[in-house]
């Protein structure tokens, strides 16, 4: 049932920043003697608890190193987080400022698969964030995209109907979910093509 509500919910890396940067796992593979093919492997597949908040940043980069037989020492823990931290930091100015103008006619609001300790360096880094109307970040809310929980969080969180949701996502298999539990969705690829989207869509809400 649509209300008055209009809520614009964005993903964060891929529409409003910038995905991982190139080069930096085959940094983080040179600092474990290792090669980039193999550490990127472990990298992926050790993620998702870490991402959904169920593994803290030692347990995460322990089943790492581990995976690739190496030894685990807490400085070695600290240098690979802070620079895998450093390379998701990039944003998108262009989407920034478009996000915030949404505020104009919408709420904004922002979910986002990224680990608890990514999501306070990014808030510490991005002032804007704290302008958005609702940030929900997998490693603080204990569930990470394509759960259908993490929807449910934000739904429950703005106090809204799954409805009065337009979901922006790069990756088609998280629109798919936020549809499932009855959001509308769209699969981002580019500004100018989302503007219109979302025109479309907020004309639907009159």
């Amino acid at each position: 049932m649509l209300t008055d509500r209009r809520i614009v919910l964005f993903d964060l890396f891929g529409v409003i920043a910038r995905h991982q940067l190139p080069g930096a796992l085959g940094t983080m593979a040179a600092r474990c003697a290792t090669p980039t093919d193999a550490f990127t492997a472990a990298y992926w597949e050790c993620r998702p608890p870490y991402d959904a908040g169920r593994q803290s940043v030692p347990e995460y980069w322990s089943a790492v190193l581990r995976r690739l037989s190496r030894p685990v020492d807490a400085r070695t823990v600290e240098e690979l987080r802070l620079t895998d931290i450093d390379s998701w930091s990039r944003v998108d100015e262009e989407m920034v400022a478009y996000a915030g103008s949404l505020r104009a006619v919408a709420e904004v609001a922002l979910l986002s698969n990224i680990p608890a300790d990514h999501a306070d360096a990014f808030l510490a880094a991005q002032p804007w964030l704290h302008d958005l109307d609702h940030l929900a970040f997998s490693g603080r809310i204990g569930a990470a995209k394509p759960d259908p929980a993490a929807f449910h969080h934000c739904v429950t969180a703005l106090r809204a109907a799954p409805a009065d949701f337009l979901f922006v996502d790069d990756r088609e298999e998280n629109v798919r979910a936020a549809r499932a539990v009855g959001m509308d969705g769209h699969v981002f690829g580019g500004q100018g093509e989302l503007a219109t989207a979302v025109d479309a869509w907020l004309a639907t809400r009159d």
